[in-house]
Order: structure tokens, then sequence, then C-alpha cells
């Protein structure tokens, strides 16, 4: 059993950033990052897979996916921030996959989740 510890999460004015940390108990071949607003569907977010790394149209360009090895941690830079991004931010893993993905179907495990709230 995974275990998944997120960290970073805040309130921001537009145009701003933060910074997500999620702490896995063990290695992880695919981890991912993803978001659900009130009344809306879980979407993934971000996605890393080895040296691959995959995003969401909506965050291309202002969100950057990395992974820590020798922490087995998964960090998800976020920058230029937007009101749509106000969310919950969940941390995903997936033990043994191939390839990134954005779906939540393709991850067996979950964090808690941690707010993230951008104010205009």
């Amino acid at each position: 059993q995974v275990q998944l510890v997120e960290s970073g999460g805040g309130s921001v004015q537009a145009g701003g950033s933060l910074k997500l940390s999620c702490a896995a108990s063990e290695y992880t071949d695919r981890m991912g990052w993803f978001r659900q607003a009130p009344g809306k569907e879980r979407e993934g977010v971000a996605s890393i897979w080895r040296d691959s790394k995959g995003y969401a149209d909506s965050v291309k360009g202002r969100f950057a996916i990395s992974y820590d090895n020798a922490k087995n941690t998964v960090y998800l830079q976020m920058g230029s921030l937007k009101p749509e991004d106000t969310a919950m931010y969940y941390c995903a893993a997936q033990t043994i996959g191939w390839g990134f993905s954005l779906r939540a179907s393709e991850y067996k495990y979950w964090g808690q989740g941690t707010q993230v709230t951008v104010s205009s």
C-alpha cells in the first residue's frame, strides 16, 4: 500500500506561483497531479513517467512536474496562476505503469488533497 502525503497548497493572487509536493512511501513508476473544483469532474493536470511528462492543455507552459528519485517525491510548480486554477489538487501514483497518463482510472493510489485558491 503506497502512502502519499501532499503539501504546498494555499492562497495566492492571480499571476502568482505555488509549488506542490507529494511524498510517496515507496518508488512508483507513474505519478500525476489531478484537480477537482466544486461541481466539476476531476481532471488530470500533469503526469510523469521516467523522463516523460504530460500536461493538460489548460496548464501547458505554466505548470511543471518533476520527480526526485532519492526522495520518492513529485512536485508541481505552478506559475501564472489564474482564478480558474482554484481547486483541490490531488497526487496520484501507480506502482507499475507504462507512460504518463492524465486519466484517473490509471492510478491506484491517491493522496488526501491540498487546496489551491487563486484570487483575482
